[in-house]
């Protein structure tokens, strides 16, 4: 494969400031270990100072090379090899810190792995969203006409078509909620042209489907919403598989929030940890005529609706990309709190 042109990871992921980009490739035959060494050995080139990682095989590597190392994990350590290399992380003589991104997930691993954090040694830094590209977005009229969708009361999703995500509640929404417009955007090309098949065999008319959408095109999607969804069930799929829910720190909260529409969420305990009653309306995960009364009350009440939008807007703004960097970094290396993040 050729690595992608910066144009189209701009485009792709919303990119704003460039920076160089060194490719590393992988045989999957190694599952990705090959990758971890390979990333560890390119980044010692660089005298780091210190490295930060998804990867837990390159955690380990680079602590076993003497190099301070940031962990991020967004799951539970499973596998057969998984708890073993999260041990040796966790016990490495050489300065380490894991972030997490929900306290949920802190406490999994404390369990699990029986272990009693110093101090700064774990953190938590719940997702963020970069509130420049939320700036003055136009009402949801307005979002819908620039945008060929047409007029109604819209209740939108932005994200994955995964198990978990509640696109089977949110069908079931749209079949008992004619009057109601459905704005499905995102999913994998292979997802969108099953439901595209299945709402045309069954006449669904209220129901759009976007496909694939760049992010930078993303907030004035959102911004065609007069309601943004995240209907996650008690079982979450990610792209690898697994359940998240109980540990999530889903992407789309924080851009739902930013993009200043009411939100209507699962009653999961995690999204409590950013997300209260002032700020968005609770509904029990998969409960469809709870869902469908949420709804109505929404579309009914202009004002609670604009209400949650605000107070959510004004949360977001303590959940910036730039402020979890400083988070993430603050007093992990003694003398080194005035690391500059840019």
């Amino acid at each position: 494969d050729h690595p992608v042109e910066w144009p189209v990871l701009k485009e792709q992921y919303g990119l704003q400031q460039p920076f160089a980009v060194q490719w590393v490739y992988e045989n999957l035959a190694f599952r990705r270990y090959d990758f971890a060494f390979n990333a560890v050995r390119k980044a010692q080139q660089l005298s780091p100072g210190l490295i930060y990682t998804w990867a837990l095989p390159a955690g380990v590597l680079a602590l076993r090379r003497g190099i301070p190392t940031i962990l991020e994990l967004h799951d539970r350590v499973t596998g057969r090899v998984g708890p073993y290399l999260f041990r040796r992380f966790w016990r490495s003589a050489t300065p380490h810190r894991l972030l997490t991104n929900t306290s949920a997930l802190q406490q999994v691993l404390e369990e699990t792995f029986q272990i009693r954090a110093n101090p700064g040694e774990i953190v938590v830094a719940p997702n963020g969203v970069e509130l420049e590209r939320y700036e003055a977005l136009p009402d949801p009229a307005t979002a819908r006409a620039t945008l060929g969708i047409p007029e109604g009361f819209t209740a939108g999703y932005t994200g994955h078509f995964y198990a978990g995500r509640g696109m089977d509640l949110m069908y079931a929404l749209a079949r008992s909620l004619p009057e109601m417009q459905f704005l499905w955007v995102g999913g994998r090309a292979k997802d969108v042209a099953e439901w595209q098949v299945r709402l045309e065999a069954e006449g669904m008319k209220n129901i759009i489907l976007t496909g694939f959408v760049d992010n930078t095109s993303l907030p004035l999607y959102q911004a065609a919403a007069d309601v943004l969804l995240m209907p996650y069930g008690t079982h979450i799929a990610g792209s690898g598989g697994g359940n998240s829910a109980a540990v999530a720190s889903p992407m789309k909260m924080f851009e739902y929030m930013a993009a200043g529409r009411a939100i209507l969420t699962s009653d999961l305990p995690v999204i409590h940890e950013i997300l209260n009653e002032k700020m968005a309306l609770f509904c029990p995960p998969e409960d469809l005529s709870a869902w469908e009364a949420g709804l109505r009350v929404l579309q009914a009440d202009p004002a609670q609706r604009n209400q949650l939008a605000v107070a959510a807007r004004e949360a977001v703004q303590a959940y910036t990309w730039r402020e979890r960097a400083s988070r993430a970094l603050s007093g992990f290396l003694s003398g080194q709190d005035g690391m500059e993040v840019i």
